[in-house]
């Protein structure tokens, strides 16, 4: 019920601006959004480092055409899973990445895991944005 309601507020908040002529739509400046992400194979293992810019696509990350498209199709990517979310007790391995910057114009400071079926659902969405995740050794 709570998706249902999100995805409801954001066709409202798209709708007006398709309705508006193309002079008044806004355009995101390039270079605006820049995000810095570390993946780790485990907590103790050293972490990769990267930085994606979208719009055009930019940075050192290895593959930040496929890392922008990802975040660009999913909603609320960096939203964490709500605390009361009831989540199947699937492990999906010991990976870290956290995600810090600015993205759509808003703070970006996300931490991502696989311990659990929505933990790794989360994951899954934007997998392009950590790159081959290292592996333990």
């Amino acid at each position: 019920m709570i998706l249902s309601l999100a995805a409801c507020g954001e066709e409202q908040a798209q709708t007006p601006s398709a309705d508006k002529p193309s002079a008044t739509t806004s355009v995101q400046p390039s270079g605006k959004d820049s995000l810095t992400i570390e993946v780790k194979a485990s907590a103790q293992a050293p972490a990769k480092k990267w930085t994606l810019t979208c719009d055009p696509a930019g940075g050192d990350h290895p593959k930040a055409e496929q890392a922008c498209t990802a975040l660009g199709k999913a909603q609320a990517p960096f939203q964490p899973v709500p605390e009361n979310q009831m989540c199947t007790k699937i492990y999906g391995g010991p990976e870290i990445a956290t995600v810090k910057g600015t993205w759509k114009n808003e703070r970006v400071s996300a931490k991502f895991t696989r311990d659990d079926g929505c933990e790794l659902n989360r994951w899954t969405k934007v997998a392009p944005l950590f790159g081959d995740v290292p592996k333990v050794r």
